[in-house]
């Protein structure tokens, strides 16, 4: 598999409220080059739907990576 060879998917919550371009992390954990092929799956989105109403969401939170439309680094 990708994750015995060395490739780390970060692994995030998508929150209630979020708004914008997914971006996927990936990291080479290995000491050698990894190639990864197209149509290859190397991860998932798994949406799970509540009944209850969010109390806050991200946007009511004034996220900060609310609306980004690609490529946004750290605003730590």
């Amino acid at each position: 598999t990708y994750a015995r060879a060395g490739l780390l998917v970060n692994t995030t919550p998508l929150e209630a409220g979020w708004v914008g371009r997914l971006v996927v992390e990936l990291a080479n954990l290995a000491d050698l080059p990894l190639r990864i092929y197209v149509n290859e799956g190397i991860g998932q989105v798994i949406f799970l739907e509540s009944d209850e109403e969010c109390d806050v969401s991200y946007e009511d939170r004034g996220g900060k990576y609310q609306g980004q439309t690609g490529l946004t680094y750290s605003k730590l």
